[in-house]
């Protein structure tokens, strides 16, 4: 038996690692939700619910500590697939091992996956990731606006089946950098990557229910016939020229490894830049770096995302700046750089295809603000029903 057990992980291990699901994390803050991130966890279990736009019959999972000052000790996880958040499906309940150990040690700045677990998974199903901590670990690496709800309970819960458990609940995730998929066949290059700020992180989407435009474009490319794996690597406040401790590393520094270092990654969507444009104008704690970024510097910036995308062989469409109009941000100098911005993303020909954002949601009677149907309230993020007609923006043959 033991001699099986052996034959089967070994094979499980020589698999080909496909796309399923994946996030970008960020320095401890505590954001504009309540988190755990600056607290940490101790003698604690987080169950983390994301839902996979790949396929496969064997999963495994990527932790990060990337922003810890210490190394992390994960006493135990599991993954499931589930129905409806923290509860697990019966029998679906597997125990991730770390190198053959049921515990890892993760260096601070450190990275590490799990070994693989067989476990079936369709596309737009839902796993539950659950990580015991069980001594104190200091401020979490994390992402801080999921959009999805995190459970946590005390003590070890890695295979409760009951969600009662979990009785304190967040919309970040913690230390969950990743979920890959395999299935058996050989590598492919199909991944496509959404990048860019909290419109792509999915900002004002209903909690829980996928609604975020990455979602959107998954489900239209799967009713297309073209099934592919569709990533969102947004982060809600990002900017394109500089680091933020509450918005994450910049787009520029941070676009090699959350999107180029993705499975089997063949085109990306960047939709990033408003933040750079409106920070400057809005005088906020948090949005800090706020210098009065030119036109010029922005393109600069693009054409440095066009750059190590095409040194990869790796498609990049660029997104035009929504409409902002009746938002904090919005200044006639700040309108005035949205619509050079746009003018340069539409007709310079750098980018190796337009996703027409700012069309498609633009108010008819206002094309400086955004439709009232696709406006979520805050005249800047899109509701959403504006998500779904972002993801039919995108030429769908340019990815």
């Amino acid at each position: 038996m033991a001699e099986r057990r052996r034959d089967v992980m070994s094979n499980l291990n020589s698999l080909t690692w496909h796309a399923g699901w994946a996030t970008a994390v960020q320095r401890p803050s505590t954001g504009f939700h309540k988190n755990w991130a600056e607290e940490g966890f101790a003698d604690q279990t987080v169950r983390q619910v994301v839902r996979v736009t790949g396929s496969g019959t064997a999963a495994r999972i990527k932790l990060s500590n990337r922003y810890g000052t210490a190394p992390l000790e994960v006493a135990g996880a599991t993954i499931a697939r589930t129905d409806a958040g923290a509860v697990v499906r019966g029998g679906t309940v597997r125990r991730l091992t770390f190198g053959g150990a049921a515990s890892v040690r993760i260096p601070a700045g450190g990275e590490v996956h799990s070994d693989a677990a067989e476990v079936a998974v369709a596309a737009f199903e839902s796993l539950t990731v659950s990580l015991y901590f069980a001594r104190p670990t200091g401020p979490a690496t994390f992402h801080a606006q999921a959009f999805a709800t995190a459970y946590r309970a005390m003590g070890e819960q890695l295979t409760a089946a009951d969600p009662a458990v979990f009785s304190e609940t967040t919309v970040s995730w913690y230390h969950l950098a990743a979920v890959e998929l395999a299935d058996g066949s050989p590598a492919r290059r199909d991944t496509v990557v959404l990048f860019g700020d909290s419109i792509t992180d999915g900002f004002s989407s209903t909690i829980d229910g996928n609604r975020r435009y990455p979602d959107a474009l998954a489900e239209r490319l799967a009713a297309a016939g073209t099934p592919r794996p569709v990533l969102n690597l947004g982060i809600g406040g990002n900017l394109l020229l500089n680091d933020s401790p509450w918005f994450g590393e910049r787009a520029v520094g941070r676009f090699r490894r959350d999107v180029l270092g993705q499975p089997g990654v063949r085109s990306v969507v960047v939709l990033v830049g408003l933040n750079d444009i409106g920070f400057s104008e809005v005088d906020l704690p948090t949005y800090k770096p706020d210098p009065d970024i030119s036109v010029a510097e922005l393109i600069a910036g693009y054409r440095e995302l066009i750059g190590m995308a095409h040194s990869a062989g790796v498609r990049i469409t660029g997104g035009t700046i929504m409409p902002f109009k009746g938002s904090e941000y919005h200044t006639p100098a700040a309108e005035a750089k949205r619509r050079e911005v746009n003018d340069w993303i539409r007709t310079s020909g750098e980018f190796d295809a337009v996703a027409d954002f700012a069309a498609a949601l633009a108010d008819p009677a206002d094309t400086d603000a955004l439709a009232p149907g696709y406006d979520s309230g805050d005249r800047k993020h899109p509701s959403d029903d504006g998500y779904r007609v972002m993801a039919t923006a995108i030429d769908l043959a340019a990815l």
